[in-house]
């Protein structure tokens, strides 16, 4: 009898993980999985307790909460991250990630949760640009894979590092090994505030929406997450960004 009892158990989890939704297949698990890249404060980073905390670690544990589940958080260098997402490393991402076209092609988007565009960072008392085509000539750095890399590319004669985390990028600037930094507006001044020999140098250069990413083929996961978005936006939405912005 107990045998019996421990078969069908066995086998309606089974039913569950091969024909259940990916949030049935959540809940049974017990947790979402997100994959984010903590080098992007205010959106994510890792604070002084050596947790990962942020603006879409706050908006990804609030999926998290509706589905009655925890949050478990990966740290992944940013440009992995969507391939990890499509080897089922994550069930989502929230990493301050540009809707885009190209990635449209490959990932599933949320609805935008998040204005922002990039700017050009410069030490103070450099010269400020109005383009990211006047670039041209001058020693850029990057994180690889992000709008401003994408963005940097395509300027002609420019002479461009990049690196894992824009973290880095930024040292260089600081240490005048580069001369110019592309970078989101809302990340980019959130750093020159403790760094006060840098500054802003051009105007935002772009119009750009963040989004979660989900895999092709989880429109339930998809409708789910813009159903939340949807009911922070009435309620809390003003209050995280009080908090981290």
């Amino acid at each position: 009898m107990k045998r019996a009892t421990l078969f069908l158990t066995l086998v309606l989890v089974f039913s569950l993980f091969a024909f259940g939704g990916i949030i049935d297949t959540i809940k049974a698990r017990g947790y979402l999985v997100m994959g984010t890249n903590a080098t992007f404060p205010p959106f994510e980073f890792v604070d002084a307790k050596n947790e990962v905390v942020g603006f879409d670690i706050e908006l990804a544990r609030a999926v998290a909460k509706k589905l009655g589940v925890t949050l478990r958080v990966i740290d992944f260098a940013f440009d992995g991250l969507i391939p990890a997402l499509q080897a089922d490393k994550f069930d989502i991402i929230f990493a301050g990630m540009t809707i885009t076209e190209k990635r449209k092609e490959v990932v599933l988007f949320s609805d935008p949760y998040f204005d922002a565009g990039q700017v050009i960072v410069v030490r103070k008392g450099y010269k400020h640009f109005d383009d990211v085509d006047e670039l041209t000539n001058e020693k850029v750095a990057v994180q690889t894979g992000t709008t401003g890399d994408l963005m940097a590319t395509e300027v002609p004669g420019i002479i461009l590092t990049r690196f894992p985390h824009f973290t880095e990028a930024l040292m260089e600037l600081s240490l005048r090994r580069v001369n110019a930094v592309v970078i989101d507006s809302s990340t980019g001044e959130a750093y020159i505030k403790f760094n006060p020999n840098l500054e802003v140098g051009s105007p935002i250069l772009s119009a750009e929406s963040y989004g979660a990413a989900i895999k092709k083929g989880n429109e339930e996961l998809l409708n789910f997450v813009n159903q939340v978005l949807k009911e922070l936006k009435t309620s809390p939405y003003d209050a995280l960004l009080d908090a981290w912005f």
